[in-house]
């Protein structure tokens, strides 16, 4: 297993799935991972995040480490040599010995349980359930059913009911109840699949990991994993940042599926790793204007943007 850093430095992660090409919305997000890195000089590990058995694909995760490599960003040697060597501890679907072992904590403390609960179920018992307008909240339904577990069973996690606060780097005090925004989490799937944010969860408690730089589409998942982290002992949780998002022209985040802004394109059209950042940067708000950006410049352009600009705290 990969040693923790020292107190002294930050660890954070780059850590995409492999189930399509990467496209302007992840250049972006590179950007502010090695971006906020540079400013606090912490260390970038890899992290490839496939435990969707389903969507994810070895040929994905070759094209990933490749465009990385010509965008110029400075790849941990330890992380990418291990991926590049065969199994690794910095795949997910390399680990499921880890995730076994963070269930079987969970487990002896009394704190999951069997739910045979499909998703259409759920809707169909609490109707919208929409928690300020982002998410469906389980209602417990199998809480104290005694579930065994088994084929077709999902696991869920306790979440005690309480607030949970953090201040986000970027975005400032933030105060979320995970009990009542999603209930019970949900830490393997009814085919045996490990669930993101267990996933997460568990590795960046594994690979000490103690900055979080993401889109702000997971800004509610933050005080969930900050819980579940100290149900598994972790006692000082990671500090996080949450960027704002690329979107396409009709206001809708860019995904894998949307082709005209494919990172393979890009390149094939004779773009340059600079032009290319320059253009995501463009598109999230960190400039005003289309210009060519070396990776070497992240730092300098992200200091700004930060309330608190190099402070460890």
């Amino acid at each position: 297993m990969p040693q923790h850093p020292s107190s002294s430095q930050y660890v954070t992660r780059f850590a995409p799935s492999p189930t399509g090409e990467l496209h302007l919305g992840h250049v972006a997000h590179a950007a502010w991972v090695w971006g906020v890195a540079a400013v606090l000089n912490a260390r970038v590990i890899l992290r490839i995040e496939d435990h969707d058995r389903g969507r994810c694909r070895p040929e994905y995760e070759q094209r990933i480490l490749e465009d990385l490599k010509w965008l110029g960003c400075p790849l941990d040697p330890e992380s990418l040599s291990s991926l590049e060597a065969g199994p690794s501890p910095f795949r997910q679907q390399d680990s499921e010995g880890h995730y076994q072992r963070a269930l079987n904590t969970l487990a002896d403390e009394g704190l999951v349980y069997g739910c045979t609960c499909s998703r259409a179920m759920i809707a169909e018992e609490v109707g919208d359930g929409i928690v300020s307008g982002q998410e469906q909240r389980y209602p417990g339904t199998c809480r104290d059913r005694g579930v065994s577990p088994g084929p077709g069973v999902g696991i869920r996690v306790r979440l005690p009911d309480e607030v949970v606060t953090f201040k986000d780097r970027l975005l400032g005090h933030q105060s979320q109840t995970p009990a009542q925004q999603c209930g019970d989490l949900l830490i393997r799937d009814r085919n045996g699949n490990w669930t993101y944010q267990f996933c997460v969860t568990v590795d960046d408690l594994r690979h000490g990991v103690t900055l979080v730089v993401r889109g702000d589409d997971l800004l509610s998942s933050a005080g969930r994993q900050i819980l579940l982290a100290r149900l598994l002992g972790r006692e000082d949780p990671s500090s996080f940042l949450h960027h704002p998002l690329v979107y396409n022209r009709e206001g809708v985040k860019l995904s894998k599926r949307d082709r005209s802004v494919a990172f393979g394109e890009l390149r094939a059209v004779g773009r340059t790793p600079a032009q290319v950042l320059g253009m995501s940067l463009s598109a999230s708000g960190v400039i005003d204007a289309m210009r060519p950006v070396d990776v070497a410049e992240l730092g300098e352009l992200l200091l700004g943007m930060l309330p608190d600009g190099h402070s460890s705290e």
